[in-house]
């Protein structure tokens, strides 16, 4: 097996954050800054999903050409992952390596679910808090119209942003980082400031959050060794958030 040099692996995290997460992370902050200057905080709003067109099927092809094209650095962190093998060789699956399977789907789902609901209860209160602090924008998670196509849409949405979110920044991001000879509590720390930080458009409220939910998502990484569960409590969020409003039209914000 072909070992790659750390210097390569380097230039390999900068070009995978460089197209997905990382470059959110820095329009994130352009954004806040953009929301600081213009008005108070608390003021300002952040839409999650977003019409793209007041065409209903352009709306729809935009959506769904979003979320595709979003997974495409996820495939590239797989490919990048995949272990370089001489001929006749075999070795882990990306993956496998990952524990982005459907080895044990009973499991997963439970440990998903603990998850989700211990996340996602105190999420609300630090919005609440956030909100009564000045410190957070007022959360809107869908704006989309109501088509027949808006309910799956945003579960594909939800879905898309927690293969996203946990594959890169917690599985992958926590291997490279292992490379690089970090300690693991420092990657933890850096992969939490990562989450933190593209949900800063949001305000100091869901920066904090989810930056607790990247130190307690990591951690459990580190025990497990499986992204699924994580995948499956991030989607699970999402969906309570993004389908709720559309339903409902609360405006509440995880994740």
């Amino acid at each position: 097996m072909l070992v790659p040099s750390r210097r390569r692996l380097r230039i390999e995290v900068w070009i995978v954050l460089g197209l997905s997460l990382g470059q959110s992370a820095v329009y994130s902050v352009v954004q806040l800054l953009d929301k600081l200057t213009r008005a108070p905080l608390a003021e300002g709003t952040s839409t999650l999903n977003r019409s793209q067109s007041s065409r209903e099927y352009f709306d729809l092809t935009y959506q769904l050409l979003d979320i595709f094209f979003a997974l495409v650095p996820v495939a590239l962190v797989i490919y990048f992952l995949t272990e370089h093998r001489a001929a006749g060789q075999s070795g882990a699956s990306a993956f496998r390596q990952l524990g982005f399977n459907f080895a044990r789907p009973g499991r997963d789902l439970l440990q998903g679910l603990g998850l989700a609901a211990l996340i996602g209860i105190p999420s609300l209160g630090l919005y609440a808090a956030g909100r009564a602090l000045g410190i957070t924008t007022a959360i809107i998670p869908s704006a989309l119209d109501a088509y027949w196509w808006t309910i799956p849409v945003l579960i594909l949405s939800a879905i898309r942003h927690g293969i996203v979110e946990e594959v890169i920044v917690v599985g992958y991001l926590l291997d490279r980082l292992g490379k690089f000879g970090w300690g693991m509590p420092l990657a933890i720390f850096a992969s939490s400031m990562l989450r933190g930080s593209y949900h800063l458009y949001q305000g100091f409220g869901p920066f904090i959050g989810n930056a607790v939910m990247g130190v307690v998502f990591a951690w459990i990484y580190t025990k497990t060794r499986r992204v699924m569960p994580l995948v499956i409590a991030h989607a699970l969020l999402d969906i309570v958030a993004f389908v709720g409003f559309s339903l409902f039209g609360k405006a509440i914000g995880l994740g």
